[in-house]
């Protein structure tokens, strides 16, 4: 290389470097775009939208919510990952998309955690095992007595394959021995509509509560290690005699991979003074989540350690590959 060619890229380098520092201190100034890879109406969506509007207060700029659905949140992922690393494209990371989805699909249109810079944990909900309003079923040993007296005559809805409704309906079946039903949505939302209107049996969701307290559908039983303090009347399916069926969903925010540090630790204690202060805490309680708070570190250690989790889950449940 010669001398002008060594100073052009030198020159360069430091003006990319003095342009990333001027942006970083900037941050934000001007609205930023929240993707959700799940439709509205969900857990999912529900969390998104109450993060979106914490953040906006922190940061002083609206942050504004674009639900992108389909395969079970594949679709929106693939878009964000190719969005510019510039932290003006956020992204609500769920454990049905950024842990199942690898194990499930042979193609996702992204890289597990490559493709992202994890800024922060945010929530996570245990699955409430729910049944129409009208169901005879009381209990989960109802439906394991109904299911082995008639197989592949129940049924159960999920917002599509790989998504925590899912993954928790696999995992009951495998744990109780039964054949029923898979019946896939574009999104819970629909799915548990199916489910106030008896079209389905039964359905393990986590964004139930505001249909539980409706009285549109109702709960039997809890996928934790301890009963909700919003429904605590609900046994867990421990206490009910069935073993190892605790199971839930997780919520983060990520950026495309190559989002400046300074962009990220700015965006992760926006979040945790949201998750510490303000109205964001008892918003998440009120839909069943559990607040989880920490660095962008955390959250990435975490992550790698839940794409590990549910790659043994999804061998475990035989929950099928698309």
């Amino acid at each position: 290389m010669n001398r002008k060619s060594f100073l052009r890229v030198t020159v360069g380098a430091l003006c990319a470097v003095v342009l990333t520092q001027a942006h970083s201190e900037t941050y934000p100034d001007k609205a930023i775009r929240f993707i959700v890879p799940w439709p509205a109406g969900g857990a999912a969506d529900a969390v998104g939208r109450l993060v979106a509007q914490a953040l906006t207060t922190q940061l002083g700029q609206t942050v504004y919510v674009e639900n992108i659905a389909g395969a079970g949140g594949n679709i929106g992922t693939a878009q964000f990952v190719r969005s510019k690393p510039d932290g003006y494209t956020l992204y609500l990371a769920t454990s049905s998309t950024n842990a199942a989805s690898p194990h499930l699909y042979k193609r996702t249109g992204f890289e597990p955690i490559k493709d992202f810079t994890p800024i922060a944990s945010v929530a996570a909900i245990p699955s409430i095992l729910v049944v129409p309003a009208a169901s005879p079923f009381k209990t989960p040993k109802d439906i394991i007595d109904a299911a082995k007296a008639k197989p592949g005559k129940l049924s159960y809805g999920s917002g599509g394959v790989g998504a925590s409704a899912h993954l928790a309906g696999e995992l009951f079946k495998s744990i109780a021995g039964i054949d029923v039903i898979h019946v896939p949505y574009k999104g819970s939302g629909p799915a548990i509509s199916d489910v106030m209107a008896g079209q389905l049996s039964y359905m393990l969701d986590t964004g139930a509560v505001p249909y539980i307290r409706g009285g549109k559908v109702r709960a039997i039983a809890v996928a934790a290690d301890k009963r909700l303090p919003l429904f605590p009347e609900v046994p867990t399916f421990t206490e009910l005699g069935i073993k190892g069926m605790q199971m839930n969903a997780w919520y983060g925010v990520a950026a495309p991979a190559g989002t400046p540090e300074a962009v990220v630790t700015r965006v992760n204690a926006a979040i945790n003074k949201a998750l510490q202060t303000g109205a964001l805490p008892k918003q998440l309680a009120d839909i069943g989540a559990e607040v989880r708070t920490g660095s962008p570190a955390d959250f990435s250690k975490f992550w790698g350690t839940e794409l590990q989790r549910y790659e043994k889950l999804v061998k475990l449940t035989g929950a099928t590959l698309d």
